[in-house]
């Protein structure tokens, strides 16, 4: 027993010495951020309850705070099937808007209608948002605006060429590397480091923009701070003053920050309550227009929303992206949406008048064409639209239906 002891301990030790010099000789000091955020208190990775693990911004409730509309009676109840599938991926918040009307609103565990959860991604639609604002107010001349305009860095070695747009449709073409589960990503630095601006003007583009979608997190951290630069105003200001007050936003938001008084991570992070987030869905799905205020230009919108050419990695063209914004076809009845890592939602369905937001801790996975179906053209032409979004979005159109439907005769 006592061998077994000195033997685990060497080896303890010896990984610790290990681990210490890879982190010394690449550099790459966020580790030490990460592992003690995480594995040294039992955990694997980012969770949606992180508000408490980093430094963060609070974006003030409005001082006007819309009173949601309330369909009376209580919720219809999910079918044993629909309560398996949201438990077993963890879905903590799951409501229902139709016609501006609250008439679904359930959530698990110790999930609550007061509870702020990380948005993860879905903050990068917030970000899309935020420029068209900067735009429609002259802050920003156009989409087609270079880069280097607000962040000099980019002058530099062929990077000249970037524009505006190519961030917004994660088209850059950086050396990014995206992942939610490889410690040594630019993605994990951009999560646990302390230095953010370095990080994404240190990028070298090794694509010519334009021509391909990657989805990449280091696009949507640029425009934050473009905007930062163009406005003059933190990512808070800018987004309190002009979308969390004029939406009569009931509760306080929060926004993650590098460090201490640093940058707010513009590509994930904002903090907030499940009914709050379905506020910026109300936002989308009325093209802009809050209770009579035009918030954000139609005209933006409507550009927001398409999905030009791009190359993908699934062999198809792009059928899944517009300007920061998740869009699927549905066979002519889009639903577009605000997505993040760990199943964040907000789902606007404007053929129904219809907002869902979904919250959780899971997501399902990629949709991917069946190896029978590959080759056959029909059913390629009615499903290719569904490649680059997750399988458990569908689901969650599919309940909605039967809810709304059901809701609607009581």
């Amino acid at each position: 027993m006592n061998r077994f002891i000195k033997y685990a301990s060497y080896v303890t030790l010896s990984l610790i010495l290990v681990v210490n010099l890879f982190i010394l000789l690449s550099g790459r000091f966020y580790l030490y951020s990460g592992i003690s955020k995480t594995y040294l208190i039992g955990k694997t990775g980012p969770g949606i309850y992180d508000l408490d693990v980093f430094p963060v911004n609070t974006v003030k409730k409005s001082s006007s705070p819309k009173k949601l509309k309330v369909k009376s009676g209580a919720n219809v109840a999910l079918t044993e099937s629909e309560e398996d599938y949201l438990s077993g991926i963890d879905t903590r918040a799951f409501l229902i808007f139709e016609n501006d009307t609250l008439l679904h609103e359930q959530y698990w565990e110790e999930h609550s209608v007061n509870q702020v959860s990380n948005s993860f991604s879905a903050s990068k639609t917030v970000i899309g948002l935020l420029i068209g604002i900067a735009i429609e107010e002259g802050k920003i001349p156009s989409v087609d605006e270079p880069v280097f305009t607000y962040l000099p860095e980019f002058k530099t070695n062929g990077r000249d060429v970037l524009t505006i747009r190519h961030l917004l449709l994660m088209s850059a073409g950086f050396d990014w590397q995206e992942s939610g589960k490889n410690p040594l990503s630019e993605a994990a630095e951009g999560y646990y480091g302390k230095d953010l601006y370095g990080l994404v003007t240190r990028l070298r583009m090794v694509e010519e923009p334009g021509k391909r979608f990657h989805y990449q997190s280091g696009n949507s951290q640029i425009l934050g701070f473009i905007l930062e630069k163009a406005t003059g105003l933190t990512l808070t200001e800018y987004m309190h003053t002009k979308i969390w007050e004029p939406i009569g936003a009931s509760s306080n938001a929060y926004w993650s920050l590098d460090k201490a008084e640093g940058d707010e991570k513009a590509f994930c992070c904002l903090y907030a309550s499940a009914r709050d987030f379905s506020l910026l869905g109300q936002l989308v799905l009325h093209d802009g227009n809050f209770n009579g205020n035009q918030i954000i230009s139609q005209s933006f919108l409507k550009e927001m929303i398409k999905t030009p050419y791009l190359t993908t990695d699934d062999d198809v063209s792009n059928m899944r992206y517009g300007w920061h914004i998740w869009v699927y076809k549905n066979q002519g009845n889009p639903v577009h949406y605000f997505r993040g890592l760990k199943g964040q939602y907000i789902i606007v369905v404007p053929h129904k008048n219809r907002v869902i937001v979904r919250l959780g801790e899971k997501r399902g996975p990629h949709y991917k064409i069946p190896s029978g179906q590959i080759m056959d053209s029909s059913f390629r032409v009615k499903n290719d639209e569904k490649l680059g979004h997750t399988t458990d979005l569908f689901e969650y159109l599919k309940i909605a239906d039967r809810i709304v439907a059901e809701r609607m005769q009581k």
